[in-house]
């Protein structure tokens, strides 16, 4: 992989969240999925309204409150506290699934154990350890009119995480339209990973020996730029 080092020149994940953060739409309704994919609320765009939706049962929260002044009645769905923006509402855990399933949220962002070059996405359950825990991917994932995904490009012991088959149980079929990952933004178009933008220093062939479907070109390929520090 030349001198490319995975470990040392990859993308953090805050990295990664601002990145998917710069294509929030503005007046957008959006779902953040629990754990690294809340992260992306903390680089919204100055300047852009996004409207976020919680499995819990409320629309319109906020950021999180400073250490000592949480309300903890006031969490989202991964039981961390949040703040209320003006106009924001609380409803019952079946109207918000009602929601979901009824097609009014614009985006879901969620995390991923593999993302296949079809769309395909597991992202609750590696084997038959622990207990299984869904939650409300499933809905999301074909609730939401686009479905984004935030991840590592590959496994902690270096596996490739978009595959051309999950081998994982799924938790939808076809669904992913776009992934940001530590060392590129890759679409999912007509059943293929199209790359979009990746790390300047790595070269497309390094990019297509850590990843474990073809890599298709439609175009030039941009630079994946972030900050250095967030």
């Amino acid at each position: 992989m030349s001198e490319f080092s995975l470990m040392d020149d990859k993308l953090s994940n805050a990295q990664i969240a601002w990145r998917a953060a710069q294509d929030l739409e503005d007046g957008s309704y959006v779902n953040l999925g629990i754990g690294f994919p809340e992260m992306i609320a903390t680089f919204q765009p100055e300047g852009r309204e996004v409207t976020y939706h919680t499995e819990n049962g409320v629309l319109g929260f906020g950021q999180a409150p400073e250490p000592g002044q949480e309300d903890w009645d006031l969490i989202n769905a991964g039981k961390r506290a949040v703040t209320l923006k003006p106009g924001a509402a609380f409803f019952h855990h079946a109207d918000s699934f009602a929601m979901v399933r009824g097609g009014h949220l614009d985006l879901a962002v969620l995390g991923a154990y593999q993302v296949a070059q079809t769309g395909d996405l597991a992202n609750w359950r590696v084997g038959s350890k622990g207990v299984p825990a869904v939650g409300g991917a499933m809905d999301l994932v074909h609730g939401a009119k686009r479905v984004a995904v935030v991840t590592d490009h590959v496994t902690k012991d270096g596996q490739p995480k978009l595959v051309e088959k999950c081998s994982f149980p799924l938790t939808g079929v076809a669904c992913v339209t776009r992934v940001y990952t530590s060392l590129a933004v890759i679409d999912i178009e007509g059943g293929r990973f199209v790359l979009r933008e990746k790390l300047p220093q790595l070269s497309l062939e390094a990019l297509q020996a850590v990843t474990g479907a073809k890599l298709h070109l439609d175009g030039p390929v941009g630079d994946l730029l972030v900050p250095e520090t967030l």
